[in-house]
């Protein structure tokens, strides 16, 4: 009964998030177009879905993401999981008259490889990315490939979250990876193919949808919240952010790496045919 009543209470904050946005909508399309809305019956059922669907998703996230990111940090980050690990220690430091063990960085080997997972599964099952996959796709006639899009974007987002787990366990200030990431991105920018620059920053946006966010903040603030000397709140976020940045960089190394096979297999054959 207890969760009957949650799902009510979440079903109507949705509802209030969402009237905002049918009004504009509608809004527009009685004063501004003066126009009828075709099939009105269907849009309203419509908006009906996205409002149930977006209480169900919300209702998920509190019960289930949110607690398993929560839960596979604090599990991957118990000392006596590391201690048993087949990686063994480096070092590892006491301090007086506290609990908490600090680690060398290096033996949070499966923090790092379960952000690398996670963070390419969710990508490969973001729909947001599978619909820019598909329409790239119909408008490069068959030239960008679907499946070679989102493999470049989830990995990107791999090694970001990979990499920004590891800045949590160091304490790295954020930034330094930040500003070196768009760095390396501008640069790419001036030497990648004019086609592909607009589709590779879309990439970086869409990584931060229903799927990926919910389970990184989870882990950022989840492993944060485990090792010691971190803060949830300056070490906890910005995640999110790698996850943003990096298949920036994957998408336009992919297409810098496509041009150059092309350009070289185009060389070969002129070459053959000399």
């Amino acid at each position: 009964m207890g969760e009957i009543v949650k799902f009510f209470w979440t079903f109507l904050h949705t509802i209030t998030d969402v009237l905002p946005i049918a009004g504009i909508i509608f809004g527009f399309q009685f004063f501004v177009i003066r126009k009828k809305i075709p099939n009105l019956k269907r849009v309203l059922t419509g908006f009906f879905y996205v409002i149930f669907g977006l209480a169900l998703f919300l209702q998920g996230l509190e019960d289930a993401l949110f607690p398993i990111g929560k839960l596979m940090a604090a599990q991957l980050t118990d000392p006596e999981f590391i201690r048993q690990s087949i990686f063994t220690p480096v070092a590892e430091t006491v301090a007086q008259g506290a609990q908490a063990i600090e680690f060398h960085w290096s033996q949070y080997f499966w923090v790092y490889v379960f952000a690398f997972t996670i963070g390419f599964s969710t990508t490969i099952a973001e729909p947001s990315l599978l619909a820019v996959a598909i329409k790239a796709n119909e408008v490069s006639a068959g030239s960008i490939g679907i499946w070679g899009l989102r493999i470049a974007v989830a990995i990107g987002v791999a090694f970001g979250i990979a990499l920004g787990s590891w800045r949590i366990v160091t304490g790295l200030p954020l930034h330094w990876f930040i500003i070196s990431g768009y760095i390396i991105v501008v640069i790419q920018t001036f030497f990648s193919p004019k086609l592909i620059i607009p589709l590779a920053y879309d990439s970086g946006g869409v990584t931060t949808s229903t799927v990926t966010v919910p389970i990184v903040a989870a882990l950022g603030i989840g492993l944060a919240g485990k090792v010691p000397g971190r803060s949830e709140l300056l070490d906890g976020f910005g995640l999110i952010a790698f996850a943003s940045l990096f298949p920036i960089i994957s998408v336009l190394a992919y297409a810098q790496l496509s041009e150059w096979y092309r350009k070289r297999k185009n060389e070969t054959a002129q070459q053959n045919e000399a």
